[in-house]
Formats: C-alpha cells, sequence, structure tokens
C-alpha cells in the first residue's frame, strides 16, 4: 500500500490547494483510528467509519488503500472477517504474531473472528480478561 508520501502532491486531498477541504482531516482521522487499534483486535471498515460519526466505510477503505501503510493496515478487515483484498497472504503473518483469532486459518479462505477479535473501546473485550 502506498503511503501518504508517495502520493503527488495534486492526488492528495487538499495538498497544494492551501485549503483544508476536510477530506484531509477525515483521512487524519482515519489514520489515527486505525493506529489506534490494539494488536490482536480489528475492526471493520463500517466500524472506522462510524467511530469517526460517518457511514463511508467506502471512504475508508479508499483512505486505507492509498494511505494505510504507515498504520497496521491489517487491522481492518471487511464486515465479512476477511482481510484486505489481494493482501490475504501479507496480513495473515502479522495476525499469527499478534495471536488475533481466525477462522479457518489453515486454507486459503481464512477470516479473522469478529466475534472474539472485533475492537471496541466501550465495552469490555473477552480476550482482555
Amino acid at each position: 500500500m502506498p503511503s501518504i508520501s508517495d502520493r503527488p502532491s495534486d492526488q492528495v486531498p487538499g495538498a497544494g490547494s492551501g485549503e483544508d477541504d476536510g477530506q484531509d482531516s477525515f483521512v487524519e482521522r482515519v489514520l489515527a483510528v486505525v493506529d489506534a487499534i490494539p494488536p490482536g483486535r480489528v475492526m471493520t471498515y463500517g466500524d472506522v467509519a462510524a467511530t469517526l460519526g460517518s457511514r463511508a466505510a467506502r471512504m475508508v477503505g479508499q483512505i486505507m488503500a492509498y494511505y494505510g501503510s504507515d498504520v497496521p493496515w491489517w487491522r481492518v478487515v471487511r464486515a465479512s472477517g476477511h482481510p484486505p483484498v489481494k493482501h490475504e497472504h501479507l496480513a495473515l503473518p502479522h495476525y499469527r504474531a499478534e495471536g488475533t483469532p481466525l477462522l479457518g486459518a489453515g486454507t486459503a479462505a481464512y477470516r479473522v473472528d469478529l466475534r472474539l477479535a472485533r475492537y471496541d473501546d466501550t465495552r469490555n473485550h473477552p480476550l482482555d480478561r
């Protein structure tokens, strides 16, 4: 995944325009939420958006695709628990190293066990006990 610094300034929202159109702020807020997800836990794209008071799960996906390389991108998964598309092979070692609960980890179509691994800092997590 390319990082924000790898993008030409004409492709970074608000860059070079001299004005803040709100998109820059949303990008930074998404990356801050993702950076705060603890090891072994995940959030869905929709969870990240909801944390920011938004319903823009697809925008979160776009932000992660363009700017997510500098944060723990593997901790943001699809609503099904599947890792980011075409990054399954890169995410699996991270999940194993962090002890993220997985389903079907011995197969090509593994996914994160959202019942156990979903991060929500507003409730006690069963694995935190």
